[in-house]
């Protein structure tokens, strides 16, 4: 097998680095970019399709921006104290560890020890291992925590990045369907097909992240917002009929 200065070649034909590189998935920003771009599109684009069903531009302007704001800012504190409540969570069960570890420390490698054993390891081995993690206490004590919680408290991620990326991107999705009024176009459909485009960059951009299939996931996201948007129209369209 062909070797190189990254490891051996994999069935790509790539070093295994290159080959087995992995997105960060810990650093909070992007689910909450993702959310909020999509919650930014998909409820901006219904609010303004619902509103534009029975009132003129300028309502509609005033109703987009006003619903841009309420949600951009709601997003960010909704994701700030999601993520810090998570993070004093995580907090909260690194001292119940480290209390464990002072106070029931052999109890703690039998833990270990069988957890390993569980893995596939022979007691021998399970029992070695355990020994060579336990020589650091602090590396042995993140040990537990990830395969006890899932969790390293190493990478917890920052609340202020989730809520500053929410508040952006949602702020981003919904002026889109807004532009055309903003340019002066007094025209829903002109909204909605701004909203649709973004829909569908949205869902793209997402897939660029998850690797998964740009197409399907934009035409779904696409689908899923216009579903959304065209209920809300048609709620709209009722409550201004029975109005009048």
């Amino acid at each position: 097998m062909a070797q190189s200065a990254g490891g051996p070649y994999s069935p790509t034909g790539k070093p295994h680095v290159a080959d087995h590189a992995h997105a960060d998935v810990t650093g909070g920003w992007l689910r909450a970019a993702t959310f909020g771009a999509m919650d930014g599109l998909v409820s901006n684009t219904a609010l303004i399709a619902g509103v534009a069903a029975s009132a003129d531009a300028h309502t509609v302007v005033i109703s987009g921006v006003a619903g841009l704001l309420a949600g951009a800012f709601s997003m960010a504190l909704g994701e700030y104290t999601s993520v810090m409540t998570a993070n004093e969570q995580i907090e909260s069960e690194v001292r119940v560890e480290r209390r464990s570890f002072e106070n029931h420390p052999q109890a703690e490698r039998a833990e270990l020890v069988a957890m390993l054993t569980d893995m596939g390891m022979t007691p021998e081995t399970a029992t070695k291992a355990t020994e060579e993690i336990h020589r650091d206490e602090a590396k042995a004590m993140n040990f537990h925590l990830v395969q006890e919680l899932g969790v390293d408290p190493r990478e917890k991620p920052s609340p202020w990045v989730a809520a500053l990326s929410s508040f952006f991107l949602f702020a981003i999705g919904a002026v889109i369907p807004l532009v055309p009024y903003l340019l002066g176009y007094e025209s829903l459909w002109a909204g909605l097909a701004c909203g649709g485009v973004g829909l569908l960059l949205a869902g793209a951009a997402a897939a660029r992240f998850t690797r998964r299939p740009r197409i399907r996931s934009a035409v779904r996201q696409l689908l899923l917002g216009g579903a959304a948007i065209a209920l809300t129209y048609l709620v709209g369209y009722l409550i201004g009929v029975s109005v009048t």
